[in-house]
């Protein structure tokens, strides 16, 4: 379903939930990141793309001139988020209203009121699949408040601010890529993103031979004991070894002749990371090139070294890429990959458009004969970014 197609059906729904048609509609992307895992606080490069499911949000002004900022959700299971705009923002219930309230915190900070709306959410960025459901609801919050008022923001700025209010009202550490992605991502183009710099940089991938296939393990493994912290403290131990500021500094040979003097372990996550960098820079010249083989390859090193070096993959992941190599590139798949932070939610598969639903049926099965569950699959080829669909 196209972003026009989806706006009419929360058209419709405002309607019947408010009573009279919306005057505002605006959207934003969730994302896959197609290389690029545990670099981002190593002040590495990342390679997201925008996906075909959205955050859509549609608005109107408050009935009766009150000054709250009401959000209903088509999800019937879900309460409504009220924001008292006369008083401090704070977090509150329901949780998931701390992402919104967040964004208009940090929008209220810069002067940007947008005074009482009623605003109808719908969303089909799957939840819990690590495709940054959190991080489409922050920038379509951000873009209606933008619209409503007439003051936007530098794109940057923008994520900076949804970011913030997920560390700050959500409590979840982020890093940028989720935020800036959904500002920034272009139909038909990958974003390389550097996050020491926070440059950005929009890859082309207008060849529609080629598609991302997202595969949702619908498992989501506990990071036990702190697992997180402990790999970014490694990472952190490691480069100060190298005498480096960050890993990012540092070359494969640096490592190698650093290797006697390191923990096995600490050297196995830096080897990752280091790794991992050339990787995204390598792929994103692939994509540009349009050298789908090289960019297989790279997906497939990408995860080998993220289940043996990192140790943040799973069985249910390895199954995924597992299957994914079997068809191989005669069968359409030219390279797959955990993606997201591990431990379950999502693989990506680089595959030849035109084998899209045969790829999808055999790995569906391959999985459920492995594993006993359903995966959920779905296609996407580079989606825009943040749209505002009517103002």
């Amino acid at each position: 379903m196209n972003l026009q197609e989806l706006s009419a059906i929360v058209a419709a729904e405002f309607q019947k939930s408010y009573g009279r048609p919306p005057r505002w509609i605006v959207a934003a992307p969730g994302r896959v990141n197609v290389i690029g895992e545990h670099t981002d606080y190593n002040d590495g490069f990342v390679l997201p793309m925008a996906i075909e499911h959205y955050a859509v949000m549609a608005a109107d002004r408050s009935s009766g001139g009150k000054n709250i900022f009401q959000i209903r959700d088509t999800n019937a299971g879900v309460g409504p988020v009220l924001v008292d705009l006369s008083a401090p923002v704070q977090p509150g219930e329901p949780k998931w209203g701390n992402y919104p309230r967040g964004v208009i915190a940090g929008c209220l900070a810069r002067g940007m009121n947008p005074g009482g709306l009623d605003v109808l959410l719908h969303s089909t960025v799957p939840i819990g699949g690590g495709l940054s459901s959190s991080a489409a609801l922050e920038v379509s919050t951000a873009t209606l408040i933008e619209t409503v008022t007439g003051k936007t923001m530098d794109p940057v700025e923008k994520a900076l601010l949804c970011q913030k209010a997920e560390h700050d009202f959500a409590g979840m550490p982020c890093g940028i890529m989720d935020q800036f992605i959904s500002v920034m991502g272009r139909q038909d183009h990958l974003l390389l993103l550097d996050c020491r710099s926070r440059q950005t940089e929009l890859v082309p991938m207008s060849d529609a031979s080629v598609s991302l296939l997202i595969v949702n393990t619908n498992v989501k493994h506990e990071l036990t004991g702190g697992g997180y912290a402990r790999r970014r403290q490694q990472c952190e131990t490691a480069a100060k070894n190298l005498g480096v500021p960050s890993l990012r500094d540092a070359t494969p040979e640096m490592l190698e002749r650093a290797q006697g003097r390191m923990d096995e372990v600490v050297f196995r996550r830096a080897r990752h990371v280091i790794g991992e960098i050339e990787r995204t820079v390598h792929a994103a010249e692939g994509v540009r090139a349009s050298n789908w083989p090289s960019v297989g390859q790279l997906m497939y090193a990408s995860h080998d070294s993220l289940r043996d070096d990192y140790d943040v993959s799973c069985t249910e992941l390895d199954a995924v890429v597992e299957i994914a190599e079997g068809i191989g590139s005669k069968g359409g798949v030219y390279g797959c990959r955990m993606t997201g932070g591990g431990f379950g939610g999502c693989a990506v598969a680089l595959v030849k458009t035109e084998m899209v639903e045969a790829i999808s049926r055999q790995i569906a099965a391959g999985y459920k004969e492995k594993t006993r569950i359903e995966a959920t699959i779905f296609v996407s080829r580079p989606a825009a970014g943040a749209t505002v669909i009517q103002a």
